[in-house]
C-alpha cells in the first residue's frame, strides 16, 4: 500500500483498475470467446471523444473487442433511437454505452431505455436501477461501483459508518447511496445536494465522503473529519489542469485515506465498465461465470 509522507493512505485507482483489467483479460482469453462493446457518441464534443477513445484503448488491452458509432450532433431523436435499437438486436454486441451528455434537444432517458437491460453496461436503465434497490445482482453504474471496488480492495471498514454522498445524479449520487446502504456495506447514509444547508457541518461529521459535484476543493482541511475516508468523484478543469472536489494537499495527514485526482475513481470507472461488459456477456449466456 502507498502512504503519503504524512501517513494518509492513497487509494490508487490506477493500480486497482489494472488488476481488474488483467483479471478480465485472463478470463476472456481462457474462454476463447469474443466479447464486444459498442460505444455511441453523438456530436463532436472533444472531452467526450477523449473519454470514448480511452475506453476503447482499455477495452482492447482487456481482450474486449470494441466498435464505435459516431453520429452527427443534429441527429433526430427517432434516428438515434433506431440506431440504438439496431445495436441492441445485434447478437454480436454484448454491451452498449451511449456517451453522455447528449446534445441539447435529445431525450437521454428515452435513449437509455432503448438499450436492452442485459446490454446496459452503464447500469442506468430503470430496470437495472430498480433491481439494484431491492438487492438483485445486476449491471451496476460504473462510477459508484468503482468506489465500492476501491473500498473492498483496501479492506476499509464501512459497517455503521456515517457516509456522505454529495450530488444526486442518476449516474453517481443516487446509486452510490443505495450501494452504501446495502446489506454487507451497512453505512448510515446522507445525501447532500445543491439545496442542502450547513454542508460543511455534514462533511465534518462524516466518516466517508464521496463528493461528485465538480467544485474544486470543496472538501478541505477546514471541514474534513480526522481519519475520514475521501473518495473523490468530482472533476473540473481550467487553465491550470484537472481538479477534484477534494483538496488533496490540504487533507493530507488529516484523512485516513484519499483518492488522487487524476488516478483515482477515473480508471476505476473504466475498469468497471469493462467488468460490466463481461458480466453482460455472462447474462446473455455467451460466457460462463
Amino acid at each position: 500500500m502507498k502512504y503519503t509522507e504524512k501517513g494518509t493512505l492513497v487509494l490508487d485507482g490506477k493500480l486497482v483498475a489494472k488488476e481488474m483489467q488483467n483479471s478480465i483479460k485472463k478470463k476472456i482469453d481462457s474462454s476463447g470467446i469474443k466479447i464486444t462493446l459498442a460505444t455511441v457518441l453523438v456530436g463532436d464534443d472533444k472531452p467526450s471523444q477523449l473519454y470514448v477513445n480511452n475506453k476503447h484503448k482499455q477495452a482492447t488491452a482487456s481482450s474486449i473487442n470494441s466498435i464505435h458509432v459516431n453520429l452527427p450532433g443534429d441527429i433526430s431523436q427517432a434516428d438515434l433511437e433506431n440506431k440504438i435499437s439496431e445495436l441492441g438486436s445485434d447478437a454480436a454486441i454484448n454491451g452498449i454505452l451511449v456517451q453522455m451528455p447528449l446534445p441539447k434537444g435529445l431525450n437521454e432517458d428515452r435513449v437509455i431505455e432503448m438499450i436492452p437491460t442485459n446490454k446496459d453496461v452503464d447500469g442506468l436503465k430503470e430496470q437495472n436501477l430498480g433491481k439494484l434497490i431491492v438487492g438483485n445482482d445486476v449491471l451496476r453504474p460504473c462510477t459508484p461501483l468503482g468506489v465500492m471496488k476501491l473500498i473492498e480492495h483496501y479492506n476499509l471498514d464501512t459497517s455503521g459508518k456515517k457516509a456522505l454522498v454529495i450530488g444526486r445524479s442518476r449516474l453517481v449520487g443516487m446509486p452510490q447511496v443505495i450501494m452504501f446502504g446495502s446489506k454487507g456495506i451497512d453505512c448510515t447514509v446522507t445525501l447532500a445536494h445543491s439545496r442542502t444547508k450547513n454542508l460543511d457541518k455534514l462533511i465534518s461529521e462524516s466518516e466517508i465522503v464521496v463528493p461528485a459535484i465538480g467544485v474544486p476543493g470543496i472538501i478541505n482541511s477546514k471541514n474534513v473529519m480526522k481519519d475520514a475516508i475521501l473518495i473523490d468523484v468530482g472533476i473540473s478543469s481550467d487553465e491550470n489542469g484537472i481538479h477534484g472536489d477534494v483538496d488533496f494537499d490540504s487533507v493530507d495527514g488529516i484523512a485516513k485515506a484519499v483518492t488522487p485526482m487524476p488516478g483515482g475513481t477515473g480508471p476505476m470507472t473504466v475498469a468497471c465498465l469493462l467488468e460490466n461488459t463481461m458480466k453482460a456477456a455472462q447474462l446473455q449466456g455467451i460466457i460462463q461465470e
